[in-house]
């Protein structure tokens, strides 16, 4: 218990530092600014592999890993969580464009979208664990279930329509919805009446949505490690660079055309892994090696074929 309220009460400083005092005002980052933000972020998700070699080098892990295990599942975790996380950057901009959210408010939409993640997430993932634990045949499933989700991801199209969304559909019958916009607040009160403003609105559909996505990333995770931290970890490190990387990401949507089919041989290959786990067991750098070159084969034949059509574009203008 120690090690895990260690570990919670530094992401809960990092959080605090990231809008308590970087991002105090409500500003729409620039894309240098996003970038920054995201390589920092980056370094401090890849720098806590040193904190794993660490802690089970010295055996405070939950599970009996050896240390070089326990950094490479990590990683490997960690890439999967953060390859996934994109997909669900491209909703987010979906649903801000949907609600009509101004940029300068879209960072505290996202703060509270991701620290509700961070509790889903953590349910979920113990529950997962507990599953695993309690019925073997459950590895099954969520091989089933990944298999799902990556036809599902190269067959259907994006899109956000709230009236579709039973939660709020259940919200608005609670609180009146005002058509406006009142700052960054999420309640307003109009004659004594307490009214939901669009911002909230937006983050329930946020929230709703990365629940929806976490059916597909705890399984994909739990398929490489049933360790509880490592799991979580890696979580919780992929999810905080997510409101950067969507800075990042969000004007760029029409670049990465060709991501998706990257995202889906992810799931394709960590679903194989569930699925054949009693008679195929690659060595953990192979599973890291693998996830790495699908994800930035996929960015670069996005960017290439991005590049090529806008030559194409130039010539016949």
């Amino acid at each position: 218990m120690l090690l895990w309220s260690i570990f919670i009460v530094f992401i809960l400083l990092l959080l605090a530092l990231d809008l308590g005092v970087f991002n105090r005002e409500n500003h729409v980052p620039t894309t240098r600014e996003a970038l920054r933000w995201t390589s920092l972020w980056a370094v401090v998700g890849l720098s806590f592999a040193g904190v794993v070699y660490y802690l089970y080098s010295h055996h405070w892990g939950d599970r009996d890993l050896a240390a070089g295990d326990a950094v490479m599942k990590y990683l490997t975790g960690y890439l999967v969580e953060l390859s996934l996380s994109m997909d669900n950057v491209f909703v987010m901009a979906l649903i801000f464009k949907y609600f009509r959210i101004p940029g300068q408010y879209q960072h505290r939409v996202l703060f509270w979208g991701i620290l509700g993640a961070l509790v889903f997430r953590a349910l979920m993932i113990f529950a997962g664990v507990w599953l695993l634990e309690q019925f073997q045949w459950m590895m099954y499933l969520f091989g089933l279930i990944l298999i799902y989700s990556a036809y599902k991801m190269l067959t259907s199209e994006e899109d956000v329509d709230p009236n579709r969304n039973p939660i709020i559909r259940y919200a608005k019958k609670i609180f009146p919805v005002s058509k406006t916009f009142e700052g960054e607040r999420f309640f307003v009160r109009r004659r004594h009446i307490l009214a939901a403003t669009p911002l909230f609105i937006a983050l329930l559909m946020i929230e709703t949505t990365d629940v929806l996505f976490a059916f597909d990333s705890i399984p994909a995770i739990l398929a490489i490690t049933t360790d509880p931290f490592l799991v979580f970890s890696s979580n919780v490190f992929a999810i905080l660079g997510l409101r950067s990387l969507y800075f990042v990401l969000a004007s760029m949507m029409d670049r990465f055309e060709y991501l998706k089919y990257s995202l889906a041989i992810i799931l394709f290959f960590v679903a194989a892994k569930m699925l054949l786990h009693q008679v195929w067991h690659p060595v953990e750098w192979l599973n890291l090696v693998v996830i790495f070159v699908l994800l930035a084969g996929g960015v670069f034949v996005s960017l290439y074929q991005t590049r090529k059509q806008e030559k194409l574009e130039e010539a016949k203008g």
